[in-house]
């Protein structure tokens, strides 16, 4: 229930946003990507933006493909993060929790300020959207890596 009025709600401000100045659409191919930074991430990571955070719709998104054995470093979210996942299987993990499996379809609620970690599993592949609302102009607290012992627990 929740993540539905999160959705719709995300939904309800994009559209109302979108009305005050009319339609902007940005086509599949046109969004700049890169490899993710090796101080934010371990392994292969390719980040494309999706939408940047303008004024009232305060939050932004990327598309992340991970590659096998690829993850974010722990980081936080000062207003919450949600992932959905659009291709392959991945991970991701709660500090101090178990790991949990991420499948297409499937969408992840990272509640504010929660230490956590995502990315592909050690064989698979994983692309999802992480869409994050901003709180003070920040929307994510970079933090540590990931270690390998801690990724194949």
């Amino acid at each position: 229930m929740f993540r539905t009025l999160m959705i719709a709600s995300a939904m309800t401000v994009c559209a109302t946003g979108a009305m005050a100045e009319g339609l902007v659409i940005t086509k599949n191919g046109d969004r700049a990507g890169m490899m993710g930074s090796p101080d934010l991430f371990t392994g292969d990571v390719y980040v494309e933006m999706v939408f940047e955070n303008k004024d009232p719709f305060v939050v932004n998104s990327g598309k992340v493909t991970f590659m096998p054995g690829a993850r974010s470093n722990w980081h936080t979210h000062p207003a919450g993060q949600m992932l959905i996942v659009t291709e392959g299987t991945g991970w991701v993990q709660e500090e101090g929790k178990e790991k949990h499996v991420m499948q297409p379809g499937d969408v992840v609620w990272c509640p504010p300020g929660v230490k956590h970690w995502h990315g592909a599993t050690d064989t698979t592949s994983v692309t999802h959207y992480a869409v994050q609302q901003f709180e003070d102009g920040k929307n994510v607290e970079w933090l540590e890596p990931v270690t390998d012992a801690q990724f194949t627990e």
